[in-house]
């Protein structure tokens, strides 16, 4: 038996690396609004909080809030239709799923991404891997809120006691912390090891066979 009925990932550094476009799509937005582009690692560290945190991280400071709002429009808009270009699961990430699927561990997505792209990135990279995937929208508050990972749960018919929470990043760590959940943090998304371990991190995969034996245990 998994020692894990149920494992609830993280997006964006965790299973997908989505850095690309969404580095085009924010500097698509940015230009729009007439403001300077950002580098591709600035963009790193804006993302995990949400896609109005990177808008807002991304802007000059001090930017209007109609200025924020009309950017943060922009870029939804321009990412809905572009966010599958360079886009990709990280090496190792779908048989790591095949895997746990086939161990009979129960697999969900919960992001700070707004959720229709979650969902269809789900549905396009994952299909039935993930039958579950939750991102931010007025129901659902932000991580490291835990209302994501508890509904993710429910809707798996998993209590808290039997999964697990994976992610990248700090954000991830206090999500899993709120909801009760132990958290395994990958090192190869959008946040160094040593931040991950500055930040509390006491379970690390470096890999996804890595990440598959800690979770079947």
């Amino acid at each position: 038996m998994p020692a894990y009925q149920a494992a609830v990932f993280d997006l964006d550094g965790t299973l997908l690396n989505t850095l690309e476009d969404l580095a085009d799509s924010t500097n698509y937005a940015l230009a729009a609004c007439g403001c300077p582009p950002r580098t591709l690692e600035e963009i790193r560290t804006f993302v995990g909080n949400g896609v109005g945190q990177l808008i807002r991280r991304a802007l000059p400071p001090d930017s209007a809030p109609e200025r924020e709002a009309g950017c943060l429009a922009c870029f939804q808009a321009h990412y809905l239709q572009n966010m599958e270009h360079k886009t990709a699961p990280y090496p190792g990430v779908i048989p790591l799923l095949d895997r746990l699927g086939a161990a009979g561990v129960k697999l969900a997505v919960v992001s700070n991404k707004f959720d229709g792209a979650v969902k269809g990135l789900c549905m396009r990279y994952f299909g039935p891997q993930i039958p579950v995937a939750i991102g931010e929208s007025p129901a659902v508050a932000r991580k490291p809120a835990p209302d994501g990972v508890r509904r993710a749960l429910a809707e798996l018919g998993c209590g808290p006691e039997a999964a697990v929470y994976v992610g990248d990043s700090e954000v991830d760590l206090l999500t899993a912390q709120n909801a009760g959940l132990p958290c395994i943090s990958v090192t190869w998304g959008f946040r160094p090891r040593a931040l991950l371990l500055e930040r509390g991190a006491a379970l690390l995969a470096d890999t996804p066979e890595a990440l598959a034996e800690l979770i079947l245990g």
